[in-house]
């Protein structure tokens, strides 16, 4: 079986954030989905081991924002290689807080929204959280960027904490 078939599906790349009582976090991620546009309702999908998802699921709310094709690889390693338990991923970076009280990173993002989370469900290793968007905005009209463009011109990785994350076996050649 090729897993690497699963590299096909379109996905985008995103930065989800969330916050709890005394702390906010934030993180790339490259499963978010609309749901339904009548509420409009959007879906995200968060390894179960990651800080974003423990805020996630105690706030109950989260925020995403949509990257830029021309996000440096820098600023996607430092939101998507790094935990939030070891260090404050957003000093530094252009966000500011949204009416949900959760961090919308607006640097290198086109778009953002606020969802507050309806319904989740465990999926093993993460959890899909289904939310009501109660907030919306377009920054700019750059193209944004895709999991495919993210893989093939940026040469970027998935981290083994990703929903996406496929260990990729070469097979040897044969003389």
């Amino acid at each position: 079986m090729d897993l690497r078939a699963l590299f096909k599906v379109s996905y985008g790349m995103y930065i989800v954030g969330s916050r709890g009582e005394d702390k906010a976090n934030a993180q790339i991620a490259n499963t978010v989905f609309q749901v339904t546009s009548e509420p409009p309702t959007v879906a995200i999908c968060i390894n179960r081991k990651n800080l974003t998802h423990e805020l996630v699921a105690k706030a109950g709310v989260f925020t995403v924002s949509v990257l830029c094709q021309d996000t440096p690889l820098s600023f996607i390693g430092g939101l998507g290689f790094k935990s939030g338990r070891d260090v404050n991923k957003l000093e530094g970076i252009e966000h500011r807080t949204g009416k949900t009280g959760a961090p919308i990173v607006t640097e290198n993002a086109i778009s953002c929204m606020e969802a507050k989370v309806v319904k989740q469900m465990d999926v093993g290793t993460h959890t899909i959280f289904v939310g009501q968007v109660v907030e919306a905005d377009v920054l700019n009209e750059k193209p944004s960027m895709t999991y495919e463009y993210y893989h093939q011109v940026k040469r970027g990785t998935t981290p083994k904490t990703a929903p996406t994350y496929v260990s990729v076996v070469k097979k040897e050649q044969t003389a």
